[in-house]
């Protein structure tokens, strides 16, 4: 083989070398790109499943919070039911029970007026005993209702409890413009009036 063959041959076999060096770095090239693509896309997928979980963490969040937000809603709706209910109960039975007594009143002013005839009468006293008996027992019962008298005789006149039906020349000084005689009693039922008393001022 002549010397020009053989170089000529080396500098095949070099270029061959050279060509597929540079094909193995292209290779690798291309391999890194891939890897680092890669890589990216796995990133992005990362950042992408990470912002859904949030997203779905913060929508969780939200529907807990509107059901508890339901809830206490609910439970100040249910309260204040109840409390209606319980005020519309206890202002039945108290119409009821001041309508009752409303109706006694006059019973009570009869008994009183009935007593005191039999004072001024001859009326035995096994009469007068019984009398007052029933009387006081009916007494005892409004006292347990909560109904009470307004004093009012010796006190300056109340517009709040009283009514003064009349005016009188005042006996003494110190009762002007003071209760000297009650025409009818006036009551309360537990602590508000049910029957104005009705007065005569001394002027």
């Amino acid at each position: 083989m002549s010397k020009h063959n053989k170089n000529k041959r080396e500098d095949e076999n070099a270029s061959t070398e050279a060509q597929e060096q540079q094909q193995e770095e292209i290779s690798g090239n291309q391999q890194a790109e891939a890897a680092q693509d890669g890589s990216k896309e796995s990133k992005e997928e990362a950042s992408a499943k990470e912002d859904n979980g949030k997203n779905l963490l913060e929508e969780a969040q939200k529907q807990v919070q509107e059901e508890k937000n339901r809830y206490v809603y609910l439970m100040a709706e249910f309260d204040n039911y109840r409390r209606r209910v319980s005020q519309a109960q206890l202002d039945l039975i108290d119409t009821a029970a001041k309508g009752v007594i409303n109706d006694l009143l006059p019973v009570v002013d009869n008994f009183e007026r009935a007593l005191k005839s039999m004072e001024e009468s001859e009326a035995s006293d096994s009469a007068k005993m019984g009398t007052e008996l029933i009387y006081k027992q009916l007494i005892d019962v409004l006292k347990k209702k909560g109904v009470t008298e307004i004093e009012a005789l010796g006190k300056e006149l109340d517009t709040d409890e009283q009514e003064a039906v009349a005016q009188i020349p005042a006996p003494s000084e110190d009762k002007k413009g003071k209760v000297v005689d009650v025409v009818v009693k006036g009551y309360k039922l537990n602590g508000k009036v049910i029957r104005f008393a009705k007065v005569v001022i001394g002027v």
